[in-house]
């Protein structure tokens, strides 16, 4: 079975490795190179590599840490006070796949007087879920569908058919082996990975093919949740380069073809059990939660869909979200209630093994409730951080289940005889501009409690107007050149 490498050696959870641990492991295992990483204001994973010359001069740099300038990692810090530490944590420990002896482990910032750097995105994220827990007593759990496009030169043999591409192989999925090589990376460096497969979206432009892939994780804790999306786009990325193909998780590729999107599964849990479901039914508890993702819904595009190609995905007839609504297992809502198993596991499972006589466990504690609107732009910390604020005002507002029942839908809304249905729903906004400004117009709810401060929140939202997108999409129109030019400008976001 695939797992950290260094849980396997040490024999213990990853959630208990210690720094002595990390010692040990480095001077058994003849590790040359340490690298701290952490997220950017940009997503991205950013590299500090040190080299130790003995073990107290190893100790020295797992205990302090290291300064870094503040201001070039996110746009909100100040150069005139800029030094942050960044201290790692031992829990995040693994191996780099990619090269020989050499150990990673990612970091999170402290201000100059020691304290936990509150405007940091991850401690955002983490002070947002202690609210969570210490206000309801639920922990919330999510995992994340990552969609993507691997684009590389066409051969001409074994052509897909446009647009029908969803759980193709090989040979007409000629990228499969891209995928198959990151699965066991993502697992040993911590990824809880559930199943990766071909989307729907293939296409042919030019002397170039277009192959869209998902990989779909696990439920588990925020935190990890959160690392395990940021470090398998890192090892997507870097076997795209190994084999000279490019990989994006940019929401729109090219117009009418499907988008990527980032679907953020959730679900609370409370003395180890799923509190989604009650009775094998859907619980007030879930339909309390979705009520609140349904009202903080505007605002929570400002984190997940954070660059202007995000509202070229979010159109009708596309499988994506454009008014806040929640439905079961209806894919043109803004919150999807998934198929679950409510005690048919056994059912199935038997039949199609009548031979089988053993027992067979209860697996409706999958149920999850999933957000349709991110894409690969999102904020990962800053989203996850505004699910638990969301999540949280839903269990707190008064009239949340009546909230939710107004705006359950069991149609397609897209189809021509639900416009009716369609034009009662308030809408998703349409550009970067909008959601600043529902940001700002809910900034209550995120500051409550002090989880985001105003601070942040205000320049968060004044470099999403800066893209001055607003009516974006109609001044598009019919303009493909000047949709090529400014697909390929964000081609490579988060």
């Amino acid at each position: 079975m695939y797992k950290n490498k260094l849980e396997r050696y040490l024999g213990k959870n990853a959630s208990d490795f210690t720094k002595k641990d990390i010692i040990r492991y480095i001077m058994e295992n003849d590790i040359k190179l340490l690298n701290f990483r952490y997220a950017g204001g940009d997503g991205r994973l950013k590299e500090l590599s040190f080299v130790f010359t003995s073990e107290k001069h190893l100790d020295e740099i797992l205990t302090c840490g290291e300064r870094v300038d503040g201001s070039s990692i996110f746009n909100y810090i100040e150069a005139g006070s800029s030094d942050l530490y960044i201290i790692p944590k031992y829990r995040t420990a693994f191996v780099n796949p990619f090269k020989e002896n050499t150990l990673e482990v990612l970091c999170t910032c402290y201000s100059s007087d020691g304290s936990p750097l509150m405007s940091a995105p991850d401690n955002i994220m983490n002070r947002a879920h202690e609210v969570l827990v210490e206000k309801t007593g639920y922990e919330l759990y999510a995992m994340g569908e990552l969609e993507f496009y691997i684009m590389g030169k066409d051969d001409e043999l074994y052509p897909a058919n446009d647009q029908q591409g969803y759980h193709e192989s090989t040979p007409f999925a000629k990228y499969r082996g891209i995928i198959e090589e990151a699965i066991p990376m993502i697992a040993e460096v911590g990824g809880h990975l559930k199943y990766a497969h071909s989307e729907v979206g293939n296409f042919k432009q030019g002397v170039k093919v277009f192959e869209q892939y998902e990989m779909e994780f696990l439920p588990t804790k925020m935190e990890e949740a959160a690392n395990q999306l940021i470090l398998a786009k890192w090892i997507l990325r870097n076997i795209a380069l190994k084999y000279g193909v490019t990989m994006s998780f940019a929401p729109k590729i090219t117009v009418g073809k499907a988008g990527s999107g980032l679907h953020i599964h959730t679900k609370l849990m409370k003395d180890g059990k799923n509190a989604m479901i009650e009775n094998n039914q859907l619980s007030d508890v879930a339909k309390r939660a979705i009520a609140g993702l349904l009202y903080l819904s505007p605002s929570l595009t400002a984190f997940g869909n954070t660059i202007p190609t995000s509202y070229l995905r979010l159109v009708p007839h596309q499988e994506a979200p454009t008014n806040i609504c929640w439905g079961d297992r209806n894919r043109s809502v803004l919150i999807r209630v998934p198929l679950g198993w409510l005690g048919s596991a056994n059912k199935m499972v038997q039949d199609a093994n009548p031979n089988d006589a053993s027992g067979f466990a209860n697996y409706s504690d999958r149920q999850t409730v999933e957000f349709r609107c991110p894409d690969g732009s999102a904020n990962i910390y800053l989203l996850m951080a505004g699910l638990a604020v969301a999540i949280r005002h839903g269990l707190e507002m008064e009239n949340s289940l009546e909230y939710s029942e107004q705006n359950y839908v069991d149609v397609d809304i897209f189809k021509t005889e639900n416009q009716q249905i369609q034009d009662k729903l308030k809408q998703l906004p349409l550009s970067c501009f909008e959601s600043a400004e529902n940001l700002l117009g809910q900034c209550e709810y995120f500051t409550k409690y002090n989880v985001f401060s105003k601070g942040v929140l205000e320049t968060y939202a004044k470099s999403l107007k800066t893209y001055k997108d607003k009516g974006l999409s109609e001044r598009l129109f019919g303009k493909q050149h000047d949709i090529k030019e400014l697909v390929e400008e964000y081609i490579h976001c988060g």
